[in-house]
């Protein structure tokens, strides 16, 4: 079982830590009621699914010895206008730097971390529609593609 621990500092502000010794920060804006001190949890939310999506794409890629120049995950969300305010859609956008990647590996990669590694998207799904969209910079252009 995986432990976490949140503590409040002060006020909306909050420090937490899990099994890896690690504090966080966790606050809100001041015109919410915090000190803008720390990102806040649904940022972190979004934070760990591209944490984890990430690793996955990069032990995926690398166990298919292909190679590239850069790669980040950026991630967006819709939320409900009503509370609780949950994400409905998040946006999962994978960019690699590569003329020499493939096209098919980097769509099986990204599926494979969708559809069966990534434990914090596994979590969220089915009660948030993901949608996972791949972009491949090269020399001549950009490649994307969405895995469904």
């Amino acid at each position: 079982m995986l432990h976490a621990e949140v503590r409040q500092t002060e006020g909306l502000t909050f420090m937490a830590r899990g099994p890896s010794n690690h504090w966080v920060v966790l606050d809100t804006s001041e015109s919410g009621g915090g000190h803008g001190a720390g990102s806040n949890p649904m940022e972190l939310l979004l934070m760990a699914l591209g944490g984890c999506t990430g690793m996955d794409i990069v032990s995926i890629l690398a166990k298919m010895k292909e190679s590239y120049a850069g790669f980040r995950v950026e991630l967006s969300g819709e939320r409900a206008e009503e509370p609780p305010r949950r994400f409905t859609r998040i946006f999962v956008d994978y960019y690699l730097t590569s003329d020499s990647v493939l096209t098919d590996n980097v769509a099986k990669a990204v599926r494979l971390s969708a559809e069966k590694y990534c434990s914090v998207g596994g979590t969220l799904v089915p009660g948030v529609a993901m949608v996972h969209r791949y972009h491949i910079i090269r020399g001549t252009g950009e490649e994307t593609g969405e895995v469904v």
